[in-house]
């Protein structure tokens, strides 16, 4: 089976990791903050706190913006529970913003068009960046200005991609940016997740919170401490922290992510000639951003086939090509759907989950492996004599 992704593990990712395994320190040494100083020196961000996943970073991001019982934070249905579930965790209320066709990201008109008639303005707004392809975080910042909320970027699959000419989670126009450093994403520590943000004093709430919201900074304790053993529990915090083993292999990982996107972006080009005659709508473009390819997600198209998504995809699996489908609209599950959502309510992310299918992209994808791909998927969808 060739799965839609993989990571790729090189021999100088496993020695990073053998070295820390022979290190003083398994967890909470250094490898950790050096790991989060070249993250945040790639996405030019000046503070990055790493986490034990992504959401726990969107979790405490949530936290250490004031999310509470009574605010509402709005996200896009197109994306993985987290981005919602986030609100959830802090007592909030969730509600949705409709996706553009073109990208699966969220609509800002529509963002636009729901602040002026709501009668409960959003506290938080988390926009996806939907298979690496970050939002129009200049247009929604200027949204935020305008209403009041803050913005935390859900980055998860854009590791690497650009805004504006910038990098992705550099902090210009939102208030946290969050990734993910799951084995499917563009590098990987295991599990792992992290926070950019602009702000020092949000950055060391973050990094408070990941601890049991334990400090042992002397400026932040209530008075001197009485020695080199004293901690103060400032808030209720968790264990959210990502261990030297992850921040090590993650760090090294990163002196691989150039190969890593330029790989992706070949893999990309090729499918985008060799598929642009069959019956799909391909993944779009935005001027304002570059893609990191986390995903490549075509729709297909119900002008040109009378073929299911559902029965293309068995056929793709059964033929040893493992497409998935992102995402289920997160307004159409049980758990959200008993608190009022129902199918119809947000029709572009319920039309894109009906025609999805994510085709196999990773790094260590083979032109051959890709080129069996499309084969079988051209065979798939061609028409019955």
């Amino acid at each position: 089976m060739i799965p839609y992704g993989r990571q790729s593990i090189s021999a100088a990712d496993i020695q990073a990791v053998v070295e820390t395994l022979q290190s003083d320190f398994l967890t909470q040494g250094p490898a950790v903050p050096r790991f989060e100083a070249k993250f945040a020196a790639m996405c030019g961000a000046p503070h990055a706190v790493a986490m034990n996943s992504a959401t726990s970073a969107l979790h405490l991001a949530c936290v250490a913006l004031g999310l509470g019982p009574g605010d509402v934070l709005w996200t896009s249905p197109n994306t993985f529970v987290a981005s919602a579930n986030c609100a959830r965790y802090c007592g909030a209320d969730v509600d949705f913003v409709d996706v553009e066709p073109g990208t699966g990201n969220l609509d800002v008109a529509a963002l636009a068009r729901k602040l002026e008639g709501a009668p409960r303005k959003p506290k938080i707004v988390v926009p996806v960046a939907f298979a690496g392809l970050p939002c129009d975080l200049k247009a929604i910042h200027a949204l935020s200005r305008r209403h009041g909320f803050k913005v935390v970027e859900d980055a998860s699959h854009a590791v690497g991609a650009r805004h504006d000419g910038a990098p992705c989670g550099d902090g210009r126009w939102s208030d946290v940016s969050v990734f993910s450093f799951h084995p499917v994403k563009i590098i990987t520590t295991g599990e792992g997740g992290l926070a950019t943000t602009r702000d020092a004093a949000l950055a060391e709430t973050l990094r408070e919170l990941r601890s049991h919201g334990i400090t042992r900074e002397p400026a932040r304790m209530t008075g001197p401490p009485p020695g080199a053993w004293y901690y103060e529990q400032r808030s209720l915090g968790w264990n959210f922290r990502m261990t030297d083993l992850q921040a090590a292999l993650g760090a090294s990982q990163l002196d691989r992510l150039p190969a890593f996107l330029a790989r992706r972006r070949a893999l990309v080009q090729r499918y985008d000639a060799r598929l642009r005659e069959l019956p799909l709508l391909l993944p779009e473009r935005r001027s304002h951003a570059d893609s990191a390819w986390h995903l490549y997600v075509v729709r297909l198209d119900p002008a040109r086939t009378p073929r299911r998504r559902d029965e293309v995809f068995a056929a793709l699996r059964a033929a040893g090509v493992g497409v998935n489908v992102h995402y289920i609209p997160v307004h159409t599950q049980p758990y959200y759907r008993a608190l009022g959502f129902a199918a119809g309510q947000f029709p572009e992310a319920e039309r894109h989950y009906a025609q999805a299918l994510s085709l196999p992209l990773y790094a260590d994808l083979t032109d051959a492996q890709q080129d069996t791909v499309i084969d079988t998927l051209a065979r798939t969808l061609a028409p019955a004599h």
